[in-house]
């Protein structure tokens, strides 16, 4: 998890109800490609957001996170170059950058490709064979929101590096040098949760992430749940800040308490021990204590549908978030208070880093409908801005684009449209065109054989 900058990629442009379908935006991507580069992509790659269902700043204490990889996703349709050169364009930012891998520096002018050129430094430096392309970028997650924008265009980053150099990478160690790369050349000291959740991601279930082991396993919602994402249009501004300040207060903890990490001390533990910690790392401390907890119940109440256990859960998160982590911000009040107020809810809490950004809801399946309206209405009252509110599913991780022609983007299932392609659809727009628990293997590098 990490505070996303105001510089991270993609964001989307003002709501574009044209376009519905994963083959209509494909046309649009293609459709720049050609404009740009003077001929078709060859290559297609994706990688998901997330929403962390339970889970706030457990991952840098190497503690739980019950995550969910949904369907905004960022896409990067590219071609191979004959020289070192990587040559970028965002459809997002209508923005472009280029820089060439003998040299990768950062570049504070198009800060946007510093994810890019982080993750092509870091694979450089594990002796990964790395080729130049063109590439189009375009992305449905929402930019600092809380779902990880950042996060997604590094993983379809290193997606498409693994598929031009002829090597692959085992999820788990994509995810790990991804996060290097924003550790390192970005300069976010975030955790493993983001990358992670956007690697290893399953279709049609949520993910339960063990941050010490980085093992995970399946949990699937029981039916007639659904998870609603409500964006407060409240930006995060925070890197290396108050996120880094909380980071540190959770690590002085930890060394005072004489452990690795908080997540190796019990909630007990801590009671008998709070009063060696100054007041105020102790209520970091144990916020991130009680979190954790909390991680493992709700894993257990979503899956038997336990209303009860998960209203009291989500709201026990977002008092903690708030009260004792102070991560709160106006906008999450009041989005939190219109969801609890929505007909069909049956819990909400922050999603992300905090300060802004989104809020997440359970919402019984026969009101999901009536819950977005609801919650519309009662935000924009209120603040007189107008919210996005949608449903999300369960998205497969980091990958090649699926080739159906006509299949809808998962995030705009059930009439909820979550991103835009803004001035760019209106330019184009008159062109047709066996779960299991996952480790990180042994040898987490997969050589394929050259080409004859």
């Amino acid at each position: 998890m990490r505070t996303e900058t105001a510089t991270a990629p993609c964001p989307p442009g003002p709501a574009c109800r044209d376009v519905v379908s994963r083959t209509e935006r494909r046309a649009l991507v293609e459709a720049e490609f050609r404009r740009r580069y003077d001929r078709a992509p060859s290559l297609w790659c994706r990688a998901p957001g997330r929403v962390d269902l339970m889970g706030s700043h457990t991952d840098y204490n190497l503690g739980y996170v019950l995550t969910l990889p949904i369907g905004c996703d960022t896409w990067i349709a590219a071609r191979p170059r004959e020289d070192r050169t990587v040559c970028l364009y965002s459809l997002n930012l209508e923005a472009e950058a280029s820089f060439g891998l003998d040299r990768v520096v950062s570049d504070p002018q198009a800060r946007w490709s510093n994810y890019v050129r982080g993750v092509a430094q870091v694979l450089q430096t594990e002796g990964l064979k790395l080729n130049g392309f063109d590439g189009v970028i375009h992305s449905t997650v929402p930019m600092s929101s809380g779902l990880s924008s950042s996060a997604a265009l590094e993983c379809v980053t290193a997606t498409v590096f693994e598929a031009l150099g002829g090597w692959k990478l085992d999820p788990v160690n994509k995810a790990l040098l991804c996060q290097r790369a924003e550790n390192q050349f970005v300069g976010v000291n975030c955790g493993i949760l983001d990358q992670y959740t956007s690697c290893a991601g399953q279709e049609g279930c949520a993910l339960l992430l063990d941050c010490r082991d980085l093992s995970s396993r399946p949990v699937k919602l029981a039916d007639g749940i659904k998870v609603v994402i409500g964006d407060t249009k409240s930006k995060r501004e925070l890197a290396g800040s108050e996120y880094g300040q909380r980071r540190a207060q959770c690590e002085e903890g930890a060394r005072r308490l004489g452990v690795q990490a908080l997540r190796e001390i019990s909630l007990e533990q801590f009671n008998a021990r709070e009063r060696e910690l100054p007041s105020e790392v102790a209520k970091r401390c144990r916020f991130i204590v009680e979190e954790n907890d909390r991680v493992l119940k709700l894993g257990a109440a979503l899956k038997a549908f336990d209303r009860q256990a998960i209203r009291q859960l989500t709201a026990a998160s977002f008092r903690g978030a708030c009260d004792l982590y102070e991560i709160g911000a106006p906008a999450m009040h009041t989005m939190t208070e219109a969801m609890l107020a929505a007909p069909g809810v049956i819990g909400a809490r922050q999603a992300g880093a905090g300060f802004g950004g989104c809020l997440v809801a359970f919402v019984e399946e026969a009101s999901v409908d009536a819950f977005a309206a609801s919650v519309r209405h009662a935000y924009f009252a209120a603040t007189q801005t107008q919210p996005e509110v949608y449903l999300v599913q369960a998205a497969a991780g980091a990958g090649l684009l699926p080739q159906t022609p006509d299949a809808p983007d998962a995030h705009h299932r059930s009439g909820f449209l979550t991103a835009s392609i803004g001035k760019t659809a209106a330019r184009h727009s008159p062109h047709p065109s066996r779960p299991g628990r996952t480790h990180r293997p042994k040898d987490s590098i997969i050589r394929n054989p050259e080409p004859n």
